[in-house]
């Protein structure tokens, strides 16, 4: 779970530390103060998106880093060659004015990409849009597949879906009419016959580039040689290097017995002399080799100008060509023999379509199961939160093969009895859907090893003996061993919370700072009496503070709930 937050200069946090515990916290503040800056941060940390302008003006950088504790030996260490450590999980990022972004987890720099991927395994965050996901019935079977926890069916589905469709885009592909395929085979046979005529040969452009290159500087080549030659060889008017050599090694052959220095010099001078002797004759021969015909140049342009020409319209290389004459040949044979592979292809969807048929049954035996005991689930979670006469329902239709399944699924609701039921959209009103999400994350969050729970104004349009059941629902998810951190105006939840934490907003100096302060008991009971009395409209002096004194001590519910459903009565 999360223990740790260290904020540096995110919007109007300059810095700010916070402690975190098991069970339930709550941010409390005034509108503005900055609370959901807080949550921003611990976004940032779970590689979500985080724009430069979260970064607090005339600040280099923004900087944000948290540690968890009890985080497993998850398999995203070993993929990422991140280091394992039992003890602690250190996670930083900095986010940087030109957009860039600097990430690390436990030392070792990683992408945005994949501190993703690892955040998403250690807190989730429901925010206030999360409850508007709930009108997109696009996202209520991926609700229901959560809960069914069908990820085997829905794999062996998805493979035996994706085998029959790649089966189609091959039948398709194949399956032309004949006037077209007639004008595919006669430009197909063009492409072959002309590059058969060539009769070309792998490598082939490479020598024959050379080849030219030497035909070209041939006289350059023959009076190179022939002088090398002579210097080599020497003429009558002079020796030739290979002489005076050999004169050396005469006079050092005549002492070398006197001074191993002479002896080794003597050595060197005779292999001097064998390799000069060497040279004169190979350049000699390479001389004599030389063949120059202009009549072979023209053959050779004439043959590159050909290659050209095949290349520009084939590939970049001879092996380019051979390879698209492969190519070519293959596909006419195809559409040869089109008709007959279309029917065994058909064959092959016929029983690719039963086994995604099979795949699809299945899958939707188990999401129905499910649904029954989300739909009871939900019901009972909606019973807790002050909605009993709230109907809900999982609705399938089926619909043709597609990629997620056989069926469609929405989320029905009724709010009052004799109401029939509708889709959400039309039917939940924001508090009520604020509790209805709240409901769903509670039992997914039941199904999952995520241990940190975030909600971020969870109580958006509740209030009165509503706020309470929200706030005591929140609690049972925190007694029951998640870390649960809400961000709410309702005194009814930050009652409850075995940690409460101030956010403040004020301006020193023409610069406006926010900082987080944890309370101590009697932050709380002031922190407490000021929000519920400001919420009644009574004065401060109205309500015993030993009360709420006696509330804020967390552990005994009921006494939580008199003193709150005294105070709202």
């Amino acid at each position: 779970m999360l223990r740790t937050l260290h904020i540096e200069n995110v919007a109007v946090i300059e810095t700010a530390d916070v402690d975190f515990g098991g069970g339930l916290h709550v941010l409390t503040g005034e509108t503005g103060a900055g609370k959901s800056i807080v949550i921003d941060a611990i976004s940032a940390i779970l590689g979500e998106r985080t724009p430069r302008e979260v970064i607090r003006t005339g600040a280099a950088k923004a900087f944000v880093s948290a540690v968890f504790d009890g985080v497993p030996e998850l398999a995203w260490f070993a993929e990422n060659g991140v280091d394992y450590d039992p003890e602690a999980l250190l996670v930083q990022r900095e986010i940087f004015p030109d957009g860039k972004n600097s990430c690390r987890v436990n030392g070792r720099p990683v992408t945005v990409t994949l501190l993703r991927r690892l955040g998403l395994q250690l807190i989730n965050i429901h925010g206030q849009h999360d409850s508007q996901r709930l009108f997109d019935e696009a996202n209520h079977l991926i609700y229901l597949d959560a809960f069914a926890h069908d990820e085997a069916l829905l794999e062996a589905y998805g493979a035996a879906f994706s085998k029959a469709q790649a089966l189609r885009r091959e039948i398709d592909r194949l399956d032309m009419d004949e006037a077209e395929k007639a004008r595919l085979v006669e430009t197909l046979e063009y492409q072959i016959g002309e590059i058969e005529r060539a009769e070309l040969r792998p490598g082939e452009d490479e020598e024959l580039e050379a080849r030219r290159k030497l035909l070209q500087n041939a006289e350059k080549l023959s009076d190179a040689l022939e002088a090398a030659a002579a210097a080599l060889y020497g003429d009558e008017d002079s020796d030739g290097a290979a002489a005076l050599l050999a004169q050396a090694e005469k006079a050092l052959s005549r002492v070398k017995s006197v001074s191993d220095d002479v002896a080794a010099l003597h050595q060197k001078v005779t292999e001097l002399v064998y390799a000069a002797q060497d040279a004169a004759e190979e350049a000699r021969d390479v001389r004599d080799e030389l063949t120059y015909s202009a009549e072979e140049l023209e053959q050779i342009e004439q043959r590159l100008d050909l290659l050209h020409k095949l290349k520009r319209k084939y590939g970049a290389s001879v092996e380019d060509v051979l390879a698209f004459l492969e190519q070519a040949r293959s596909q006419l044979d195809e559409i040869e023999f089109a008709s007959d592979r279309i029917e065994r292809l058909r064959a092959q969807l016929a029983k690719q379509d039963a086994e995604v048929q099979q795949a699809g049954l299945a899958l939707r035996e188990a999401r129905k199961r499910a649904a029954v005991e989300l739909e009871k689930r939900i019901q009972t979670e909606l019973s807790q939160l002050d909605m009993p006469k709230v109907q809900f329902q999982c609705q399938f239709e089926e619909q043709k093969p597609q990629e997620t399944g056989l069926d469609l699924v929405r989320f029905l609701m009724s709010a009052n009895v004799g109401e029939a039921l509708r889709p959400m959209a039309k039917v939940a009103s924001g508090g009520e859907l604020a509790r209805i999400m709240l409901a769903m994350k509670n039992v997914l969050a039941e199904q999952d090893a995520i241990p940190t729970l975030i909600f971020d104004e969870v109580d958006a349009g509740v209030s009165g003996r509503a706020a309470q059941k929200v706030a005591e629902k929140l609690w049972a998810v925190a007694q029951a061993g998640k870390q649960v951190l809400c961000v709410t105006h309702l005194p009814q939840i930050a009652a409850m919370a075995d940690r409460q934490y101030t956010v403040e907003k004020r301006v020193e100096g023409g610069r406006t700072y926010t900082r987080v302060h944890l309370l101590d008991e009697d932050g709380r009971v002031q922190e407490l009496r000021s929000k519920v009395l400001t919420s009644m409209n009574i004065s401060v002096d109205s309500l015993n503070p030993d009360a709420f004194r006696e509330m804020t001590r967390g552990g005994d519910i009921q006494v939580v709930r008199r003193v709150i459903e005294d105070t709202l009565d």
